[in-house]
Formats: structure tokens, C-alpha cells, sequence
């Protein structure tokens, strides 16, 4: 997936979880933030950052923040790109006779993907990964209990005979590792090691990130 219209800034301050401040050669801009998670350790005074100009010129903030720069990994964390990355590598994998739906409900939960073929169906929840430490990604990086709740529902389904995955998009690149953030949130850990032991498929990709793409790459692995 491509940006359009993307220019560089430095961070100055995050006010609230919506906008930013951010320093460019036309001035300071407050933008709007595409990731409602806490960021902490990506969003400080100085971290260079990428900005996609906004396609509305009714809109209050003219601008997106899609990227940070975190020593020498570029970081996507634009909340959207997961699902958007994920269907069109996807897409390009299926059979011609497979069909990919979006927002699919199943039970109490609207899970991100299903793919309807002849083999029946499979339900998918699409998790982006921004959280590094140490060269290892870790999710989440702020407590979520919808994020139970989507493995719950996954686990449902796997148990009922329906092929069931939760696939984490690593918005970065060259980790060696995917794990739950335990110290952040344990529930969440627990809740998808017994989702695994029941037939729920995990797994994780990394992705190329430059300030205007971002790409599915290849395979990580997943530590339970």
C-alpha cells in the first residue's frame, strides 16, 4: 500500500491521543494521529516523523502522522495500514474461486476478514504490531480487552469447525520475534495461548516500511 503527498517533521508534543504537534519546513502543524495507542516510546520531543497530507481540505488538521523513526527502524503506525496491507497481500494469495469479506460478524464480535471458498469458511483478525524492544515485537502496548474479546470469538469459531487465525501485521521491520506483552497486560497473553491450544491459528508478518509504502514482507516468529 502506498501514501500520497507524504512530508518530513520533527515531533514537538501529543496533547491528546488525536493530534500532534509537529514542526515542518512550513511551520508547526497539528495533525492528526492515526493510532489512538499510547506510543510512548515512539512519539517524543525531536523523533522524526512522516506526515501524509490529507485528501479534504475541509478537514480541521491538514495532515496524518503514518511513521516515526526510532533509531535506525522506521515504525508504520497508522492504526488503518494493518487491515489495508493485509487484504491486498491477501488477496494476491487466494484461489480465484475464494472471496474475502471484510468486517465479517460472527457471534457477539465484527472480526476483520473472512474468506468464503470451497472449503468452507475462515475467519481472520488482523492485529498491527508497533511495540519493539530490543529487536523483539510485543503486543499490545496499551490494555485491550476487545482484543480478548476478538480471541474469544476466534476460539468459538475454531472450536465450531471453522478455520480461525489471528495474524499480527509488524509495522516494521527485521524483528525476530512476535510476543504477548505480558507485563502490560497478562489476559491478554493467557486468553491467546488457550485460543492456540484450541485449534486458533497465530501467526505474524513484518512489513517493508519506507515513509510512503508499507509492505508485507515475511514471516516472524510467534512466542507463546
Amino acid at each position: 500500500m502506498r501514501y500520497q503527498t507524504v512530508i518530513p517533521g520533527r515531533f514537538l508534543a501529543r496533547p491528546n491521543r488525536f493530534i500532534a504537534h509537529v514542526e515542518t519546513t512550513d511551520g508547526v502543524q497539528t495533525v492528526h494521529v492515526k493510532n489512538t495507542g499510547r506510543c510512548r516510546e515512539l512519539l517524543f520531543p525531536g523523533a522524526a516523523v512522516y506526515l501524509e497530507k490529507s485528501g479534504n481540505p475541509k478537514r480541521r488538521t491538514a495532515y496524518d502522522l503514518i511513521a516515526v523513526q526510532k533509531g535506525d527502524i522506521l515504525v508504520n503506525m497508522d492504526a488503518q495500514a494493518p487491515n489495508r496491507v493485509f487484504a491486498e497481500w491477501l488477496s494476491g494469495l487466494l484461489p480465484e474461486e475464494a472471496v474475502l469479506r471484510p468486517e465479517y460478524t460472527y457471534g457477539g464480535s465484527r472480526l476483520d476478514f473472512c474468506v468464503e471458498s470451497s472449503k468452507g469458511l475462515h475467519l481472520i483478525e488482523v492485529k498491527g504490531v508497533t511495540l519493539e524492544e530490543g529487536g523483539a515485537a510485543r503486543f499490545p502496548d496499551a490494555p485491550t480487552e476487545r482484543g480478548i474479546k476478538h480471541i474469544r470469538e476466534l476460539q468459538r469459531a475454531a472450536e465450531a469447525g471453522l478455520g480461525a487465525t489471528l495474524f499480527f501485521v509488524v509495522q516494521m521491520e527485521g524483528m525476530r520475534s512476535v510476543a504477548p506483552n505480558d507485563e502490560t497486560h497478562p489476559a491478554f497473553g493467557a486468553a491467546l495461548r488457550e485460543a492456540a491450544a484450541h485449534g486458533v491459528g497465530v501467526c505474524a508478518w513484518d512489513c517493508a516500511v519506507t515513509p510512503d509504502s508499507l509492505t508485507i514482507r515475511r514471516e516472524v516468529p510467534v512466542l507463546l
